[in-house]
């Protein structure tokens, strides 16, 4: 028996340290002159004057707080104002505001899985839909990146009467994008429920950004289920199931990280709600994004990206991580993705694309990554 048993978390922290994948908090101040590609704020609209006065104006509205679940006190007018705004603009029947993107995803797995279901999901998804699968009860068949063939197999195999089939719609790590018309048709074919992670496709994707499902011509498919997070592209705070009213329904009754949280915050409702109708006022934002990628994309020496991710694998960890480093000491903020976020020996700079990034932020972006880039490069060790 140890007289400290947590010493442990030294000797795990150390092996971190020595993996080059040790995590730190860097709080960021409201002046910083960096400028910024490591956020999620693809349309530029977290400090938009417009999206400021939403969230004001429903709090001085509302107050600070939800007080409650949302089956409690947590729902106002404005939650349900924003879910049909939400369903309109995607082409779905009907929304369920939750207060995350990892939540919604929760939600909506576990309370449409459970035990005698199927899930097949696509092996790059997003950790909350990992989460998700471990959580769900059901039997987990994880099926090899954008594999729809791989997907059909596993389907007719089954032994379970429901299976759902999991996948992002814009990988988060690469930028790629998932097959859905295939993943659809296969799902139909073999009687399951395809559930979309749309959480990099909103506000990118599809006309006037109204995501990757709309652009396939899928919005409003009975059989496909769309989530989202309010946190990217509408600057706010909070997830969000697009679906049929038996969907919405059912998730009310059954998702447990629906029931059991406390309601969205009126701020990121009101942010929300007018980031939406900035962007349904402008449409021309979406394209801008992925212009925007394309130009970041030609500047770091890597190919034409399909959203706002634009990847650049230098290989092991530390020398990623000196890289993100150099980059924020010349003023330039970027991710860092190291394993487990991407597989081992695939380190790299995750550079994200905004609507509102200037001629004169890119002149910069292109002295600075040259010089970074050429120095990581040189000490880079790619997988062939």
């Amino acid at each position: 028996m140890t007289a400290d048993p947590l010493s442990w978390l030294d000797a795990r922290a150390a092996e971190r340290v020595d993996a080059g994948l040790r995590r730190e908090l860097r709080p960021r101040t409201s002046d910083t002159a960096c400028i910024d590609l490591a956020s999620n704020d693809y349309l530029g609209l977290v400090r938009h004057p417009e999206v400021i006065e939403g969230a004001i104006a429903s709090v001085r509205y509302w107050g600070t707080g939800a007080t409650g679940s949302r089956l409690v006190t947590g729902t106002t007018a404005e939650h349900e104002q924003l879910e049909a705004e939400l369903a309109e603009f995607v082409g779905a029947e009907a929304g369920l505001v939750f207060a995350s993107g990892y939540a919604a995803n929760l939600g909506a797995v576990t309370a449409l899985a459970g035990r005698g279901a199927l899930v097949v999901s696509d092996a790059g998804s997003h950790a909350s839909l990992v989460d998700a699968c471990r959580l769900s009860r059901a039997r987990v068949e994880i099926a090899p990146h954008r594999d729809p063939a791989a997907v059909d197999r596993l389907l007719a195999e089954r032994r379970e009467e429901r299976a759902l089939v999991l996948t992002d719609s814009v990988f988060s790590a690469d930028g790629d994008l998932a097959p859905l018309a295939e993943l659809h048709r296969v799902t139909r074919e073999n009687g399951a429920v395809l559930v979309v992670d749309e959480a990099h496709g909103l506000g990118v994707r599809g006309a006037g950004g109204r995501g990757l499902v709309h652009e396939c011509g899928l919005a409003g498919e009975p059989d496909l289920i769309i989530t989202a997070t309010l946190s990217k592209a509408f600057a706010a705070q909070g997830g969000v199931v697009l679906a049929s009213e038996r969907v919405r329904a059912h998730l009310i009754d059954a998702a447990r990280t629906f029931i059991f949280d406390t309601g969205l915050a009126p701020a990121a409702v009101g942010a929300a709600r007018a980031a939406l109708s900035l962007l349904r006022r402008d449409p021309a934002m979406a394209q801008r994004v992925l212009d925007r990628a394309a130009d970041l994309a030609r500047i770091a020496g890597v190919g034409q990206p399909d959203s706002a991710v634009v990847s650049v694998v230098l290989g092991e960890a530390q020398v990623a991580y000196d890289a993100a480093q150099a980059c924020r000491e010349r003023g330039l903020s970027v991710g860092c993705f190291r394993p487990p976020s991407v597989p081992e020996g695939t380190s790299r700079l995750r550079l994200t694309a905004r609507a509102d990034l200037t001629e004169d932020e890119l002149a910069t972006i292109a002295t600075v990554l040259g010089e970074v880039l050429a120095e990581a490069r040189a000490r880079e060790v790619v997988p062939a």
